[in-house]
């Protein structure tokens, strides 16, 4: 296909430098031209639109594998240590007093580590925001072609019988999805994306309510509670440990916003201070994904028992309505929208340095229009088209050799959920307030992370084993 070359070969560089922008962009003297006008409610739809996800999904197979006293002590375990993070965050938004600043408004996670513990701790937090892109965007590969085999597999059921033989594969919705994902990469970045965030607070709403209304349907057709103290039981205490193990992984998968907190506090308009907002605001996020939590676990793990299935929409637990599961099914299709918000700041990210390394490189810089398609609302870039495809193609080829939702879940939860909601926010907490290490809060917030750096560790190996166990059995 005939291209002809831009001459203005620059013109869709700057969103590189905007995505990820320096924190100096936060300065008091930067920020007198930035207007705030969020408030309480603003942010506490933001932070449930990024909460109330696909990890729900698998919560009433994390309740069967804990039981009805570990499973709900589990999940308030991680609530409680996600609304710790959030208070120690509000600290970490001005610095370099968390009350009396402003000499730097930290607008992002990477900036407040980068100002308040210094490039090094900055550094390796990078690395740890790049890997919380891309697992997400594993997991919402799987999850999405899951769902569309979900779809087939119940017209089938309808069509043919619920002891019909519908097998589908998942791979080739996989590779679909990767190709609407390739196509939608191109675009240089969203400058607006309100109208996505709707659709993905309405759709996670959605389905989570479904699933919940569907399990307490089934528990109210079956006339009785299922499930046990103790949980599933297993072949040997070594498995038991393991599913547990897992468990923990997807529980810690569905809970933390932090990463997202401190750019949602910079939206917040003051008086009131912002920490006085977000922490009224993150009592409430976490109460409504505690209650939504709850109700998807126990109400599936309560009409299934034993036979919980690990996704609770896909596993065929429920038969019917048909065309019910199939809209919430449907509905876990947002995620095309969620890959590219998750997705489009680390293509940022690595665009921009190629920019810098390469300044003088035409493959990177000259943008091209398809003569075929004039009306299209950007230009091609070569660097882009070759950069975000073999992205794309990566991410999908993982998701295609492990499509396994619950033991990529716990992995995914736990891989990052440690250093980014417990260590990072601790750390900078103590920085900020010049708490000195023989002190009691500081002993107790030392202890504190190390607990949770151990369950996190479980969660992390059984997470390993598991998938591991699920590619080689």
């Amino acid at each position: 296909m005939p291209l002809v070359v831009d001459e203005d070969v620059d013109s869709e560089m700057p969103f590189l430098e905007a995505n990820y922008a320096s924190s100096s962009s936060s300065s008091p003297s930067s920020t007198t031209a930035l207007k705030r006008t969020g408030n309480e409610w603003t942010a506490l739809a933001h932070i449930v639109t990024a909460v109330i996800g696909s990890g729900v999904l698998s919560l009433a197979w994390s309740m069967a594998q804990l039981g009805w006293i570990a499973g709900p002590l589990a999940m308030l375990s991680f609530a409680c240590v996600t609304l710790t993070s959030a208070f120690l965050l509000c600290n970490c938004y001005l610095s370099p007093h968390p009350d009396t600043g402003p000499d730097h408004r930290n607008a992002s996670y990477l900036d407040a580590v980068l100002n308040i513990l210094g490039e090094r701790n900055a550094w390796f937090c990078g690395i740890i925001v790049r890997i919380n892109f891309i697992k997400v965007a594993i997991v919402y590969t799987i999850t999405s072609a899951i769902s569309i085999r979900a779809i087939q597999k119940s017209n089938c059921y309808h069509d043919q019988g619920h002891d019909a033989t519908c097998r589908y594969g998942s791979t080739r919705y996989m590779v679909i999805f990767g190709l609407i994902q390739v196509i939608v990469s191109q675009i240089p970045d969203f400058q607006n994306m309100k109208w996505l965030s709707i659709v993905a607070a309405v759709m996670s709403f959605t389905y989570s309510i479904i699933g919940s209304a569907l399990g307490l349907a089934k528990v109210i057709e079956n006339g009785e509670i299922k499930g046990s103290i103790t949980g599933l039981t297993s072949s040997t205490a070594a498995e038991k440990l393991w599913l547990v193990a897992q468990a923990l992984g997807d529980i810690a998968f569905a809970f933390p916003f932090s990463l997202i907190f401190l750019e949602i506090q910079d939206t917040l308009k003051a008086p009131p201070p912002e920490k006085i907002t977000m922490k009224k605001v993150s009592i409430m996020a976490v109460c409504i994904t505690m209650f939504f939590n709850l109700c998807c676990g126990g109400f599936g793990y309560a009409a299934f028992g034993n036979s919980t299935p690990g996704n609770l929409l896909t596993g065929f637990g429920f038969y019917e309505p048909y065309w019910l599961v199939d809209f919430a099914n449907a509905c876990v299709l947002h995620l095309v929208g969620g890959y590219q918000i998750f997705s489009q700041p680390l293509f940022a990210d690595i665009e921009r340095w190629f920019a810098r390394k390469f300044p003088k490189s035409k493959f990177i810089h000259k943008n091209h229009t398809l003569k075929p398609l004039p009306m299209l609302p950007f230009k091609l870039n070569l660097m882009r088209l070759v950069f975000r495809t073999a992205y794309v193609a990566l991410i999908t080829g993982i998701a295609v050799l492990f499509p396994y939702f619950n033991q990529v879940v716990g992995v995914s939860g736990a891989i990052t959920f440690w250093p980014v909601v417990v260590y990072f926010p601790v750390e900078m907490y103590l920085t900020q307030k010049k708490t000195e290490s023989w002190k009691t809060k500081a002993i107790v917030l030392r202890v504190y992370t190390m607990v949770c750096l151990i369950v996190i560790l479980y969660a992390f190996v059984g997470s390993i084993r598991g998938v591991i166990v699920a590619r080689f059995s």
